[in-house]
């Protein structure tokens, strides 16, 4: 296979390993990207196959897909298939794999608002000490 040819596999960013995912995060993610349109950066595998395919509970394969939304790496939105009976049910749920470099970005921009907040509370507390002590 020459390098940049991914039509027997996929590419993992390198991005992804600063983000800090635990081992499920990363195999909910790698099976999603996996399985991702490339053009569309969307996919629909079930749950239970998600979960076959890296060997874990559906309600774990669940919890790892709400952690990686909350991380911003994944957009969920439910499907409605139509029965032959002309019936309505839910589908898969459809995933949008965002690109990389603005989760990067969003995850920069929360570790310094955190720290900026962090810094904060130390001067308040530096104050109130200052205040609190007899001089």
């Amino acid at each position: 296979m020459k390098y940049g040819n991914y039509r027997d596999g996929f590419f993992l960013p390198n991005e992804l390993f600063q983000l800090g995912l635990d081992y499920g995060e990363l195999a909910v993610y790698s099976f999603l990207k996996r399985c991702e349109n490339r053009k569309t950066h969307q996919c629909w595998p079930s749950i239970k196959t998600i979960g076959e395919a890296v060997g874990m509970s559906e309600n774990t394969v669940r919890k790892y897909i709400r952690q990686l939304e909350e991380r911003g790496l994944i957009t969920t939105e439910p499907t409605e298939v139509i029965t032959k009976s002309s019936g309505r049910r839910n589908g898969n749920l459809l995933f949008t794999l965002r690109p990389i470099g603005e989760v990067i970005d969003q995850h920069y921009d929360r570790q310094l608002a955190e720290l900026e907040l962090a810094t904060e509370r130390q001067r308040v507390a530096k104050l109130l000490r200052a205040r609190e002590s007899p001089t």
